[in-house]
């Protein structure tokens, strides 16, 4: 198994990440609230770097905070990106793919969809995500791609939180999960350790 690091991803982490306590980690300063572009610029990039030679069709993320980094990774496959949603709207219609995906943010549990005419059968779908805890919402988003008669190309995540073991458990599942940076533990004073 190979796993890809970001050293600048790490290093902003390491600056401006802050640690609430034992599971949250706060990065809406560069990451999912205010956007530093040239990151998310070099992230995309990265990703491409990661899947080169891996037929990607389309990407797929959930909103809110993977729309951006998906957003810029597919300029650099070319490809369009779907987002599933959070809720239905008066301009969501057709056969609908959803998913219940519970939020370890939020602490609810979302029915996510996706209109089947966005998301084609025989696509290769490259899932790109902000965060990977548990795996929940990845639970959520590759079951769409499967229903939809899609297969999933791999996995491409920010920031996956190692010791809460959804990359783990994903990757024992065969899914290539590949990841920037993997937070092994983080501890409001002790601060954050990164998986070598």
């Amino acid at each position: 198994m190979r796993l890809f690091r970001m050293q600048a991803l790490i290093e902003r982490i390491r600056k401006d990440g802050v640690v609430l306590d034992g599971t949250i980690l706060k990065v809406g300063s560069f990451l999912n609230q205010q956007i530093d572009i040239g990151l998310y610029n070099d992230m995309g990039r990265e990703f491409a770097r990661i899947f080169a030679g891996t037929p990607v069709t389309r990407i797929l993320t959930i909103e809110a905070s993977g729309i951006g980094i998906a957003c810029v990774t597919a300029q650099y496959f070319n490809v369009p990106v779907v987002f599933a949603k959070k809720s239905k709207s008066a301009n969501v219609s057709g056969e609908l793919l959803s998913a219940q995906v519970p939020s370890f943010t939020h602490k609810n549990v979302n029915t996510v969809i996706v209109p089947r005419e966005f998301l084609p059968a025989g696509e290769s779908v490259l899932i790109i995500d902000d965060f990977l805890a548990h795996g929940s919402a990845l639970d959520g988003l590759i079951s769409i791609v499967r229903s939809a008669g899609a297969s999933v190309a791999g996995v491409g995540i920010a920031i996956e939180k190692g010791f809460q073991g959804g990359g783990d458990r994903l990757r024992s599942e065969g899914v290539r999960v590949e990841s920037l940076a993997i937070v092994d533990s983080m501890d409001p004073e002790r601060g954050i350790a990164f998986r070598n």
